[in-house]
């Protein structure tokens, strides 16, 4: 302000003009920009003798000094806004890609989990239209073919031939084999024999009660037949 031929002492400080460009531009006292007064800086309140004041700058420069500082200001308060907005989007797409980490996440636990429903019911269905055992009229003795026709009345079609090659390799279809040094018996040599009693008392004469029995432990320990085949296959025993 201008109190008659006098100029107000305004701190240049109050513009932020304190950097060595702006001050030589405008012909200010070199001690503003290198802080070299030799005087201690109080922010709070500087003092007229340690600081370049509005009035010691011609009076025709001061408007460029101040324009200077407000364009300072405002450059700095775009920088400030762009780091925040930049920090805001990184903010907001981590936690997009968490929303959506879950999101998938959840999605591919129901495919799983409906792919698991589907299986059991197709198996499911499978195993309705199979034989049971006790459906099979006894005989006093059976052919292989027979015994085969038995089996794969009961076991479901995609594990039909895996049964079959492990029957192959453990008896050749003989419901009635017996192992000489163990006394393993029957279609699978089951040892001891008698453990297939859980599912019938003929085990030792009737096919069905055997083939009963060898697909209900083929499916309890390792899954399934073709699972069973697979390991007998890497180990010659199942």
């Amino acid at each position: 302000m201008l109190e008659g031929n006098r100029v107000s002492r305004i701190s240049v400080r109050g513009f932020a003009v304190a950097s060595a460009t702006a001050v030589t531009a405008v012909g200010a006292v070199t001690g503003v920009a290198s802080g070299s007064t030799g005087q201690p800086s109080n922010d709070a309140e500087a003092t007229a003798s340690d600081s370049t004041l509005l009035a010691d700058i011609p009076a025709g420069q001061q408007a460029q000094v101040q324009t200077a500082s407000l364009t300072q200001q405002a450059d700095a308060q775009a920088i400030a806004a762009d780091a925040s907005a930049k920090k805001d989007a990184e903010e907001s797409a981590r936690l997009q890609a968490a929303k959506d980490a879950v999101a998938k996440q959840k999605a591919a636990e129901k495919a799983e989990k409906e792919a698991k429903e589907r299986e059991a019911a197709k198996k499911a269905a499978s195993r309705s239209a199979l034989r049971d055992a006790s459906t099979f009229s006894v005989q006093a003795s059976y052919t292989t073919a027979q015994i085969q026709a038995m089996a794969s009345s009961m076991v479901p079609s995609g594990q039909f031939q895996c049964f079959s090659n492990i029957v192959d390799h453990e008896s050749s279809w003989n419901y009635r084999a017996v192992n000489a040094s163990s006394g393993a018996y029957g279609l699978f040599q089951a040892l001891p024999g008698s453990k297939m009693s859980t599912v019938g008392s003929d085990w030792q004469t009737n096919p069905a009660t055997q083939i009963k029995w060898g697909l209900n432990y083929m499916d309890s320990r390792y899954g399934s037949p073709c699972e069973a085949w697979s390991f007998w296959q890497a180990n010659h025993w199942y």
